[in-house]
């Protein structure tokens, strides 16, 4: 039983829950589809896988690591002093923060802007204040408005010099070699150490649970990264190496992940396979889009030193021998390139062969290689009747997967066709060693990200919630373990439904995304925040990855393999955040505050 000071403010406390709904889910669809992103623009993962891991880590990171203390007011960016005694108003005050928190995530997501959440959650509590009169943090403090809106430059600008210098290293150390695939099985278990010791790094600081380094000792986090990076390099060698031997080199097409722990058996002749994988292609192309065309490198100022082959009917890239003939011979071969499938598939799907090389009829002739979700399962029972259970079946399974079966790869544009085609290009085997890589990096971003943000959309409501059944205005308390399991589960059903959103509108449509691009836009931006995270500077996940990605797009040495507009894009995003998210909710509250009944 709610006490009298709040029992009459019932329905402040429905509608923030309602609110919270929203904005877990809106949470996830623009933070959770960041982490992402990257893996399924290079062809690392689907979008249904990833919206199973999306589930799984956001769910781990909100529930193991959460906070147990949610502080209500984020960053302290409003004063307390104006609610005390009044905890009718903080309720309202709190559930008109939570409205504006949910309803710009949810439309920034659905318009394509991949925002800051925390950010969002911010703006909202400033509106707040000044609807209410509450005194705003703006000079440079921590958690400030003047930091948020610092971060705007600062976070992108240091991950783009990260990732930059990653993927420069990976570049001259493999990539460009002369038979960049030898140098990348003898260095990808330096790579897997070295990527499992800062990811390591990265949990225990970002953690909320966590001791702080200062609580751990220098002595413990060195053995941490020490114990790590020599543990994993020793799985490296005995696990990983001869898995990518009998996938790669003795190009086994039955080879999948969970053969893994076979270790040294794979090395035998005939070695025991359970649940061996079909079909004969042994690795993906991962510069083919949906209609199976590669732009990547047919207009590159450098290619790397590849060619074209046919292999068991799939093409692939593979390095070349190095010999003069071969140098000579690396303009013409860009005409070789998979820009389009081959006559004989084009005949197949029943188009004329002489389309195969009009790129700019490429798009709207061929069929894609998977149909979206409407194509998929709404046309073809679009004249059956409703009393017929076929059309309620694949209605439900439209409802239920559109979300995580579209097409978030390809563009039909011929501005980003012409971008994809100014990035290098580089051999399809040494770029799967680092999809492993990515899709770690990938999972402890998310797993970081549910630990942390999850109180950006508990926050305020906890607050109302505390409030309600205390009966006293309540701004630090401990989150029960429900509050976090409810909020996990709505981060990975936001991505779910709502994500492709955020996909579209990063990874390829910044630029040419490929493992080993997404390898070093993953972990530059994790080192960004782990070294904002100790300087106190303000950062932002979402600003991190963008802007890491900007940086790995610039190492092609060519500002045409970039997509400056939709750079611009995002920043208009970071910048109406604040604005937009504290109108909604400051718009809200002067409303409710100066109804007759208040």
């Amino acid at each position: 039983m709610a006490p009298a000071a709040t029992a009459p403010y019932d329905w402040i406390l429905a509608i923030t829950t309602i609110a919270f709904v929203g904005a877990s889910a809106g949470n996830g669809a623009n933070d959770v589809a960041n982490s992402y992103a990257t893996s399924v623009a290079a062809r690392t993962l689907t979008m249904l896988q990833v919206g199973f891991l999306a589930t799984i880590t956001e769910f781990i990171g909100a529930v193991a690591l959460g906070a147990r203390v949610t502080s209500t007011i984020k960053n302290g960016i409003i004063s307390i002093g104006r609610f005390q005694g009044r905890p009718g108003v903080l309720m309202l005050a709190m559930g008109c923060a939570e409205v504006g928190n949910a309803t710009w995530l949810l439309t920034a997501t659905g318009l394509g802007f991949p925002v800051s959440t925390t950010q969002t959650v911010v703006g909202s509590l400033i509106g707040v204040g000044f609807a209410t009169q509450s005194s705003i943090k703006w000079s440079w403090q921590s958690g400030s408005v003047s930091q948020v809106a610092a971060s705007w430059g600062i976070a992108p600008l240091i991950a783009a010099a990260f990732s930059a210098l990653l993927f420069g290293v990976l570049k001259y150390s493999v990539l460009e070699r002369k038979d960049s695939f030898k140098w990348a099985m003898r260095l990808i278990p330096f790579y897997l150490a070295f990527t499992a010791a800062i990811l390591a790094l990265f949990l225990v600081i970002e953690i909320p649970n966590a001791p702080t380094l200062e609580e751990f000792g220098v002595g413990k986090i060195i053995g941490i990264i020490l114990g790590v990076f020599f543990g994993v390099l020793a799985v490296g060698y005995i696990f990983f190496i001869p898995f990518f031997e009998r996938k790669l080199i003795k190009k086994d097409p039955r080879i999948r992940i969970w053969h893994l722990p076979l270790g040294p058996l794979l090395r035998k002749e005939n070695p025991p396979l359970y649940w061996p994988g079909k079909g004969d292609v042994y690795v993906t192309n991962y510069y083919e889009d949906a209609y199976g065309n590669v732009s990547a490198g047919t207009n590159a100022r450098h290619h790397a030193d590849v060619q074209t082959t046919i292999d068991n009917g799939v093409r692939t890239d593979s390095p070349s021998n190095g010999s003069d003939s071969d140098s000579t011979n690396v303009h013409k071969r860009k005409s070789d390139m998979p820009s389009a499938p081959d006559a004989a598939t084009m005949e197949k799907e029943g188009y004329p062969a002489a389309n195969v090389n009009n790129q700019k009829a490429t798009p709207n002739l061929l069929k894609r290689k998977r149909p979206e979700p409407y194509e998929r399962w709404i046309v073809p029972v679009k004249s059956l009747s409703w009393t017929s259970p076929k059309k309620w079946w694949n209605w439900f399974k439209f409802l239920l997967l559109q979300g995580v079966s579209r097409d978030v790869i390809s563009h039909d544009s011929e501005l980003l066709r012409a971008i994809h085609a100014r990035a290098n290009r580089y051999d399809v085997r040494v770029e799967h060693l680092w999809t492993y890589c990515q899709v770690v990096s990938a999972m402890m971003m998310s797993i970081a990200h549910g630990s942390n943000d999850v109180a950006n959309a508990v926050g305020p409501w906890a607050a109302v919630y505390e409030t309600y059944r205390s009966g006293y205005v309540n701004t630090r308390s401990p989150t029960p373990v429900w509050f976090l399991v409810v909020a996990g589960l709505l981060l990975g059903l936001g991505f779910w439904f709502y994500g492709y959103h955020i996909m579209r509108a990063l990874g390829n449509k910044i630029t040419q995304m490929s493992p080993t691009r997404g390898f070093s836009i993953e972990l530059g931006a994790a080192i960004t925040v782990l070294l904002a995270s100790r300087l106190g500077l303000p950062v932002s996940t979402t600003q991190c990855l963008v802007g890491a990605s900007m940086g790995v797009a610039l190492m092609n040495y060519d500002v045409g393999a970039v997509n400056w507009r939709q750079l611009a894009f995002i920043f208009l995003g970071w910048v109406l955040t604040l604005p937009c998210a504290a109108l909604i909710s400051g718009l809200l509250a002067l409303m409710a505050l100066n109804a007759p009944h208040f």
